[in-house]
């Protein structure tokens, strides 16, 4: 009778125990120092660079690739999400985060050999990739030179030039302050010279031909927000020079969405990453969905 009265217990407590377990399963990914986790943080050296990266999860891989200045930690949202399902991969790009400096000049297109580098080292073979900012510009710049390492593409607030026609003016007058406010002492130091060459190159590059876009042959999603610092036309070009493209345009959001509403971005990358790709035809595919709301709706009249 006592077995039986354990067995019992045992039973009617599994589920809350399940459900206990899978709290503070989640609660300890959350506490990750996403970017400063030395249980999944390695280094490997590309062209005399030693590269820091962090491996999370397993599954169909997933590189993620963070903006200008930034590190591994500014996505951090997006590590716990994909992880759950995916082999996530994340690396500090030269000169930036945990990675070492370089002495040649910082151009998106050496960022972007790292990360194919990086895929070669890990042997994932092609990898989803979901690029913010600089990140995007890469992702673009990795399905360009190197196709066969990319399966799909997310390119979250990408500009393929400096300039006024990709950028709103007064994000670019920003930037100059930036550059001017590096104190004049500081500009020597390790971390001046780091702040200035990384900032600088916002204003140098990149320098990439819309015509360049029509060769990626991965599916892509396009994303920005409708405040961004990119203009909207310039992210509909991108859109429309990509053959097998899709288009989001978040609503009340800016450049900063991957970390203002995470849940938003994660759930519409994952949908595009988990979907298989299929290009619309906006006159036929639409008289398809008509026919079939028409024979739906006299179904329903009878």
């Amino acid at each position: 009778m006592k077995r039986l009265l354990v067995l019992v217990v045992l039973a009617l407590s599994a589920p809350g125990l399940a459900v206990a377990q899978a709290r503070t399963a989640e609660a300890a990914t959350n506490a990750v120092k996403y970017g400063a986790n030395a249980a999944a943080g390695h280094t490997f050296t590309h062209n005399g660079v030693r590269l820091y990266y962090e491996v999370y999860g397993r599954g169909e891989p997933v590189l993620l690739v963070h903006g200008n200045g930034g590190s591994i930690a500014d996505l951090g949202a997006q590590i716990a999400y994909f992880r759950k399902r995916y082999k996530v991969i994340a690396m500090d790009s030269r000169d930036q985060g945990r990675s070492g400096d370089s002495a040649d000049k910082l151009t998106y297109e050496v960022m972007t050999d790292d990360l194919a580098a990086l895929l070669d080292h890990l042997k994932t073979g092609p990898a989803n990739v979901l690029g913010w900012s600089d990140g995007a510009i890469q992702a673009l710049l990795l399905a360009i030179r190197h196709p066969a390492k990319v399966k799909k593409i997310a390119a979250m607030a990408a500009n393929l030039n400096p300039t006024d026609d990709a950028l709103r003016p007064e994000v670019i007058a920003v930037i100059k302050s930036m550059i001017a406010a590096i104190p004049a002492a500081e500009k020597d130091t390790p971390q001046g010279r780091r702040q200035t060459k990384v900032t600088q190159l916002l204003l140098d590059e990149p320098h990439i031909e819309f015509k360049a876009l029509e060769a990626i042959s991965a599916a892509t999603l396009v994303l920005a927000g409708d405040h961004d610092v990119i203009k909207d036309e310039h992210t509909v070009a991108i859109y429309h020079h990509i053959p097998n493209s899709q288009l989001a345009i978040f609503p009340n959001a800016t450049h900063m969405l991957p970390f203002d509403d995470p849940a938003l971005l994660n759930a519409t990358v994952e949908r595009f990453f988990r979907t298989p790709f299929v290009k619309k035809d906006r006159i036929n595919d639409m008289f398809k969905s008509f026919e079939k709301m028409r024979a739906s709706s006299q179904g329903q009249a009878h």
